[in-house]
């Protein structure tokens, strides 16, 4: 557990990517060609969020399963340069791979080929991957399929087995959620969504306001995904981020608005992913829920402007492809 002069430890659960990033120098055509970009990265929500908290100096681990292609060994390898702690499990198929359509305006489109992302099995997991955590991160794409669902829920049990361990006072280790896209969440259904999260038993819960509106009944009304999760995060963009978490009973919350300066990025591909990241590094090792107040205001407030940082940054910082 994270303590005086200790780096702050998060594991990630998820999937490693290929993302191939298609950008149109104006709006797409349909039917029709258009100029632009072509890049190959290393992607995949669970790994950016991993990255970005490795870069802010925290101890960072991802669990993934990848292919057993050459794509795998050039993921993996990118993963542990930027200080990325890897247990990639081996599986058949291909490794994940994502394409990414970016208009004019930067606004991104995805077609996803999971393949051996969701191959990450219960079994496939040790509990020393697990030991010393101070959270447990898991976008909710490892929670739409029954495989890696398993693994995810497995993965919550060993973080929280800790604490009953005896890992250290007031160190209790958090367990994060991201909605992490809409459109899946929607085919999925809302009943079943709130099931499948529910099973990790969550802390905290980040989503955008699409993301939000699926599972909170309609655009807006956030109050709801408090009944997920104690601390719910929305990402607003440019606008900043909403922060709302329960207040001594079941029926009362606080919610604070953090704003946030708007960038013009070509790109905003993982800026969530980094937002989640700086929220968590300095959410970690704050002050413990006892008294029936779960967190300070103020607390909260620092956590979601590091989360602003942290996306300005990777927003700022020039992306770098895996073949140059």
């Amino acid at each position: 557990m994270p303590g005086r002069g200790r780096r702050p430890s998060l594991v990630v659960v998820g999937d490693l990517l290929l993302d191939v990033v298609a950008r149109a120098d104006g709006g797409l055509r349909p039917g029709s060609d258009v100029a632009g970009t072509v890049r190959f990265r290393a992607g995949g929500s669970a790994a950016n969020v991993a990255r970005a908290f490795a870069r802010l100096g925290g101890r960072s681990v991802l669990v993934c399963a990848v292919g057993r292609d050459a794509w795998a060994t050039r993921l993996v390898a990118a993963a542990r340069a930027d200080g990325v702690t890897l247990h990639a499990v081996r599986v058949d198929g291909p490794t994940g791979r994502l394409l990414a359509l970016v208009d004019g305006a930067g606004e991104r489109t995805f077609v996803t080929e999971r393949a051996a992302a969701d191959g990450l099995r219960a079994a496939h997991l040790k509990q020393s991957w697990f030991r010393g955590a101070g959270a447990l991160h898991v976008p909710a794409y490892g929670l739409l399929h029954p495989v890696p669902l398993g693994a995810c829920v497995r993965a919550a049990g060993f973080v929280r087995a800790a604490v009953e361990e005896g890992s250290g006072a007031g160190a209790v280790p958090l367990v994060s959620v991201d909605l992490a896209s809409a459109g899946p969440l929607a085919d999925l259904g809302p009943a079943v969504a709130l099931e499948r999260i529910g099973a990790l038993a969550p802390d905290v819960l980040f989503a955008n306001r699409d993301e939000a509106a699926v599972l909170g009944g309609r655009r807006g009304r956030w109050a709801p995904l408090l009944e997920v999760a104690p601390l719910v995060v929305i990402k607003e963009g440019g606008q900043g981020s909403r922060v709302l978490w329960r207040w001594r009973s079941e029926d009362g919350h606080q919610e604070l608005e953090v704003a946030t300066t708007a960038i013009d990025a070509a790109d905003t591909t993982g800026a969530g992913d980094a937002f989640a990241a700086g929220f968590l590094r300095t959410l970690i090792g704050a002050r413990g829920r006892e008294g029936g107040v779960p967190w300070r205001p103020a607390e909260l407030r620092r956590a979601a402007l590091a989360g602003h940082r942290s996306a300005s940054e990777l927003l700022r910082r020039p992306r770098t492809g895996l073949l140059g």
